[in-house]
């Protein structure tokens, strides 16, 4: 694995602090940690490092340093690593160092954090290299951990991909179902585009050639071509790009690891990948004495 930090990634500082106390209060209950504050002197102070236990790419090192501050703002943590690096196993990410107490009650949700969020980056990271050298960008969805959607997209950042709309308000992306109720890929264009002014983009989804050719005498933005087998894919992009030189042209549906380079030599302009948030597997991190 390769790739350095992208370096327009920008984190959502804004939200942290609402998640870290949820996360916290989620933890410690009315009592707090009973077991740390049983065994540890409230004077005791220790240094710790978060450490890799497998290759990956990092993300969310400033909610786990948020985690460990929350509880104690004079803990020290310096992070070894940015987000967005990759490093291999046994390699130390970070040192936190300060009140032994803190550090054992605030190392769960910080690891909780870090570990999914590196995860996430890892692998998006790996869906990217696997079509580098293509015209294609790798892009999540909305198929994330309810709470967690910015900080699972910005990790999809770190890992190289791209974002997708971030909600239901800053885009139209017409499916099947607005489809079937509202009578037709037709119907449901024009009733989408009457409500809406010229700043918002419209994509439609899209299952079959013939859909296709129903969307593209409309106003639309871009195709969302769904669950096609690659030579239909081929074909719907050409013709796409013939019918319609500047729209954009999506592929979706059950994409994985060992098919998306196929996916991706077809020429379309961006591959979502609902498991980079709603399967991913975390990335296994510890925090060491």
């Amino acid at each position: 694995m390769t790739g350095h930090a992208p370096s327009n990634l920008q984190f959502p500082h804004h939200l942290v602090a609402a998640l870290i106390k949820d996360a916290l209060a989620e933890d410690l209950g009315l009592a707090g940690d009973i077991t740390t504050n049983a065994i540890i002197a409230p004077d005791d102070v220790t240094e710790a490092v978060l450490a890799l236990r497998e290759d990956g790419c990092i993300a969310g090192l400033p909610l786990a340093e948020a985690a460990f501050r929350a509880l104690d703002p004079g803990i020290s943590f310096a992070a070894e690593l940015r987000d967005g690096e990759t490093a291999h196993a046994g390699s130390v990410i970070a040192r936190v160092s300060g009140s032994t107490r803190t550090i054992l009650s605030a190392e769960r949700v910080a690891l909780n954090l870090v570990q999914h969020l590196s995860g996430v980056a890892t692998a998006t990271r790996h869906f990217v290299e696997t079509v580098h050298g293509t015209h294609a960008r790798i892009v999540c969805t909305r198929k994330t951990t309810p709470g967690l959607r910015a900080f699972e997209k910005y990790a999809v950042r770190a890992g190289g991909g791209y974002n997708h709309r971030f909600g239901l308000f800053d885009a139209v992306l017409i499916k099947d179902n607005h489809i079937a109720a509202a009578g037709g890929v037709s119907g449901a264009i024009e009733l989408a585009r009457a409500a809406n002014g010229h700043m918002v983009k419209i994509e439609v989804e899209v299952d079959t050639l013939t859909q296709l050719e129903e969307a593209l005498r409309h106003d639309v933005d871009a195709v969302l071509l769904d669950n096609m087998a690659v030579p239909e894919l081929k074909s719907a992009v050409a013709r796409a790009k013939t019918a319609k030189p500047g729209i954009l042209c999506e592929a979706s549906g059950g994409v994985r690891l060992v098919t998306v380079r196929a996916i991706a030599e077809t020429g379309v302009d961006m591959i979502s990948v609902g498991a980079l948030t709603h399967s991913v597997k975390a990335l296994d991190i510890g925090l060491d004495f």
